[in-house]
Order: C-alpha cells, then structure tokens, then sequence
C-alpha cells in the first residue's frame, strides 16, 4: 500500500445515476487508505500499519520517521500495535485510545484522551499521526475535535480533512462539536449553530462511505 505523503488530489466530481452520493471519478480508495494526510499543521490522519505484512508494515513506520511523527495515536478497539512499535520504531510514542465504530456515539472521554495527547504534542513541536483501520470515520472525527479545540471553525475543520483526505467520512462529526461545546463552555445557542453547520457541510459534500469501504476491503482480503 502507498504510504506516500499527500499528492495530487482527487478533484474531479461526478454522480452516480442510482444515489444523490457524490463519488470522485479519480478517487481510489486502496491508495488512501494507508496514506497519511496532514490535514492541519502537527495533525495527519491515516489507515493503520499492515502488521499482517512486517516488511510493508516496517516500511511504513519508516515513512512515518521520515515525514518527522513522533506520536501515533491508534483509535481501533479490535487491535493495538503497541508491541509491534516497541520493537520496530522504539523512538516513536505510541497512544492506544481503542473505541467501537458501529456509527453509534462516542464518549466524552475518548475525545478528552486524544485531544489532550494530540494537542499537548503539537504544541511542543510533536507530529501526530493519528489512525483508525481505514482512516475514514474515527480518525478524522478525533482530528476534527483536536482542530475544533484550538479554535479552528467547524466547517473550515471539515473541509481542511476532507481536502487533506478524500476518504474521510468523518461520522462522529456531531459528537465531536458536542464534546467541544461541553468541553469549552461554550454557548448552547453556538453548539447548536456549530452542530447545524456540520450538518449542513456533510450534506452537501457527502462521501460514498459504503463503496469506498468495500473497495479497501476487497483490497485487505485479496491482500
């Protein structure tokens, strides 16, 4: 798998006869996957290692040494690579903050646990890389809320992830501007303005999710 820093972006745009899903005609789903996306200065989202394979998965750790990481945060509840780092890449921080993703909500203390990582590194100058398994939903939704937490305005915060990363979906969106709102005491009528314009982004820039899904694991069970 490609695990090259972000090249030419898929830009063209076209619709499919049977849905009002919007689908890239130059998007390949495979290569995003395990291609990992500066989506805001300090912050790349990605798909995981591919410790099924140690050469390839090697080889991308190595990639990740080169692009500067020093912090992986690993968002998958159904595995950790902790042991796999240690012996492979000792010098990077490596962050297990596992959760579900079964489209229900996320808790407030999982954003807690990431941003407060995520955003602690970046502000000493760290590179954080953070991954679920394919990188589409929660990933770039704790990305999202690391992003919103320093400031960063919410459709800006989506559009910087989907630009950065053609692939994310980003489902947790609406939790994510939830848990900031709680967070940083802000305004309800704010919440709600912010929670209405993710809705609205999402809505009109929506992602096939369940065809770039099956594309990658075609990939994983052909692998």
């Amino acid at each position: 798998m490609s695990t090259k820093e972000n090249g030419n972006q898929a830009k063209a745009w076209s619709r499919n006869d049977d849905s009002n899903t919007a689908r890239t005609t130059e998007l390949d789903p495979v290569s995003w996957w395990r291609r990992p996306c500066l989506v805001t200065p300090g912050i790349y989202v990605c798909g995981d290692l591919d410790t099924q394979n140690t050469q390839t998965a090697t080889e991308q750790l190595a990639n990740w040494n080169n692009i500067g990481i020093t912090d992986i945060v690993d968002l998958r509840s159904e595995w950790s690579d902790e042991q796999f780092v240690a012996m492979h890449a000792p010098n990077l921080s490596y962050w297990w903050l596992g959760t579900h993703d079964n489209g229900g909500d996320q808790a407030l203390e999982w954003f807690d646990a990431g941003v407060n990582v995520i955003n602690k590194s970046v502000a000493k100058g760290g590179q954080v890389l953070v991954h679920c398994h394919m990188g589409i939903n929660r990933a770039p939704s704790m990305a999202l809320a690391a992003m919103l937490a320093t400031g960063v305005e919410v459709v800006d915060a989506l559009a910087r992830i989907r630009a950065a990363r053609p692939i994310a979906n980003i489902a947790y969106a609406e939790n994510a501007v939830a848990w900031n709102g709680i967070r940083n005491d802000i305004p309800k009528e704010l919440v709600l303005r912010d929670l209405r314009r993710a809705q609205r982004w999402l809505a009109t820039h929506p992602t096939d999710v369940g065809w770039v899904i099956n594309r990658i694991r075609t990939a994983e069970v052909a692998a």
